[in-house]
């Protein structure tokens, strides 16, 4: 597991979740001894810092797109008419676009 939380993109969290499931079914499988009460014990741990690191992805995400949401308000109230131009080109942009593929 990478120590830098910041790097790390949710397939490597998707591939690390997908070996914690593949560990688990195969203490599933196994006979209940010892070694399997450690080792469960490392899946706790490895879940609870798995899911500690896909809060702090999330709430990271969350509040880039807050912020990004709120620029993006700011903006338009700044600028009223040119935003309103940038919105009808693209409209036009994506119908033009939109009308050379139905013919």
């Amino acid at each position: 597991m990478k120590n830098n939380k910041e790097t790390a993109t949710p397939k490597e969290l998707l591939t690390e979740l997908q070996a914690l499931v593949v560990e688990a079914e195969q203490m599933v499988g196994a006979s209940v001894g010892e070694s399997s009460q450690e080792a469960l014990g490392a899946l706790r741990e490895r879940y609870e810092a798995m899911q500690e690191r896909i809060t702090e992805l999330y709430d990271g995400a969350k509040k880039k797109v807050i912020a990004g949401a709120k620029y993006t308000d700011e903006t338009i109230r700044e600028n009223p008419y040119q935003s309103m131009a940038v919105a009808a080109g693209l409209g036009l942009l994506v119908g033009i676009l939109i009308g050379r593929r139905t013919k």
